[in-house]
């Protein structure tokens, strides 16, 4: 790039500059030059658009993200912004009555299908269509929940890795503040840790909003009050080119939203259960903070060919502690759990109403397996994958329970999280029922045991009172 000066006889990479550091733009660009680095070839390799037009976006755009800097380790707004923008990729208009009303007709027969099918009733959350934008407005919360630990966590270690390394006398002032803008080298990482997160938060929903179907497809509530809703504009890109027609493929994934909801809805543990562990994988992050420092130092700052390398190279890679495996496996299991309930229930209730139920389900798991853009936008996002990887052996346990008990038995599994399946029933399905019969056998006897102790009731031996009372 060629800098040219903007209408204004400013060149662009300093209209830039002072966007970003305010008052103490000169001071800074002063300083700058005389550390030997020349702020026009730092604006040249950053690759900054000439275009008069375009560099208005961008200043607007970095003045938003220093205005909107606060002490949250994501920027929200800036995210809010570029999930929007990302979003709307492609068109996103509004919905009409016709697309509206074939979203709540399936949705409304869908739940009458799952009656039949599970004992838990519908979620009293009223059902919704949604354009994409709409999706974005209604999930953000729960994308907070999700993200900001580990963003807290990457923070910490930046500023720790990094603090040190910033001079005191960046402005050239002995008394003054430590960095342009009155900020001390802490806040400025913190500063520019919370947009580099706001980005990656927009964009990540901003694509999940191209792609999913409705609020439970990661296979975590989005909502906080669970309540159906489908994106009609995905539902529809999805069916296209399959051989199921629309109306059918529609049912179909209003069956796995609702009976999803269902369970998030009179669940009350789950939710809370499944964030619960992301939030404790989240916090265990570290960042080997000898190695980001030796990467840092040895990169020269206009060289973005090295500085890629250098992010890329495994230097931000988390180190998985033993607490963070246990974790993991504890939400693989619980996924894979959800997963299976939904897939065997949304079946059961479509294989008498839809001919494709059988296929569309195969094309579901086929999905959900591969790891498909939502699936790895989170991966990137928070460091851990949301792929059910058990499934189909979710779905085979699901089923075993089934036969065995009934649908009732299958639902009342959810009434305690000490109830949960674990991985050794994934492993092995069809001795489920004699593990829980032996787990509750040992309760039982653990109780007496206990109760004998402590004198809640007479150990049944017939000539106990006897010698207590010789």
């Amino acid at each position: 790039m060629t800098n040219d000066p903007t209408p204004e006889g400013v060149p662009a990479w300093e209209q830039m500059l002072r966007a970003m550091l305010g008052d103490g733009a000169d001071e800074a660009i002063e300083e700058m030059r005389r550390r030997g680095l020349d702020p026009s070839s730092l604006a040249a390799a950053s690759g900054m658009p000439s275009d008069p037009a375009a560099m208005e976006q961008v200043f607007a755009q970095v003045q938003r993200m220093f205005a909107a800097a606060g002490d949250d380790p994501v920027n929200w707004r800036m995210a809010h912004d570029l999930a929007r923008q990302q979003a709307s990729l492609g068109g996103d208009p509004s919905l009409t009555p016709g697309q509206t009303k074939a979203v709540l007709d399936a949705l409304a027969v869908a739940e009458l299908w799952l009656d039949a099918a599970t004992e838990l009733p519908p979620s009293p959350g009223t059902a919704r269509a949604w354009s994409r934008a709409e999706w974005v407005e209604a999930t953000l919360p729960t994308w907070r929940t999700l993200t900001e630990p580990v963003a807290g966590s990457l923070s910490t270690a930046l500023v720790d890795a990094l603090g040190g390394r910033l001079p005191d006398d960046s402005v050239g002032l002995d008394d003054g503040p430590a960095l342009p803008g009155g900020l001390d080298p802490s806040q400025l990482l913190r500063q520019l840790g919370s947009a580099v997160f706001g980005l990656q938060v927009g964009q990540a929903a901003g694509t999940l909003a191209r792609e999913v179907f409705g609020t439970t497809d990661i296979g975590l509530p989005l909502l906080d009050a669970p309540a159906p809703a489908l994106v009609p504009s995905n539902v529809d890109a999805f069916a296209d080119g399959l051989d199921a027609p629309l109306d059918e493929v529609r049912l179909y994934l209003a069956l796995r939203e609702a009976a999803a909801t269902r369970l998030f809805t009179h669940v009350p543990w789950l939710r809370a259960h499944l964030l619960g562990t992301v939030e404790a994988y989240a916090r265990g992050i570290t960042i080997d903070v000898e190695q980001l420092e030796d990467a840092v130092s040895s990169i020269d700052p206009t060289d973005t060919a090295a500085l890629q390398s250098a992010l890329s190279g495994g230097v931000f890679a988390p180190h998985t502690t033993p607490e963070q495996q246990a974790a993991l496996t504890r939400l693989e299991t619980a996924l894979a759990l959800v997963e299976g309930w939904v897939d065997e229930v949304s079946t059961q209730a479509a294989i008498a109403h839809l001919p494709h139920a059988v296929a569309l389900r195969e094309m579901i798991r086929r999905r959900r397996a591969a790891g498909g853009p939502a699936e790895q936008t989170f991966a990137n996002l928070v460091g851990l994958e949301l792929r059910p990887r058990r499934l189909r052996d979710a779905a085979a346990l699901w089923a075993q329970i089934t036969a065995a008990g009934g649908p009732q038995a299958r639902d009342a599994v959810w009434a305690h999280p000490d109830l949960m399946p674990t991985a050794e029933d994934l492993d092995d399905p069809s001795g489920y029922s004699a593990r829980r019969q032996a787990a509750a056998d040992e309760s039982a006897d653990l109780d007496r045991a206990l109760a004998e102790i402590l004198g809640d009731e007479p150990s049944g031996d017939p000539g106990d009172t006897g010698r207590a009372e010789g």
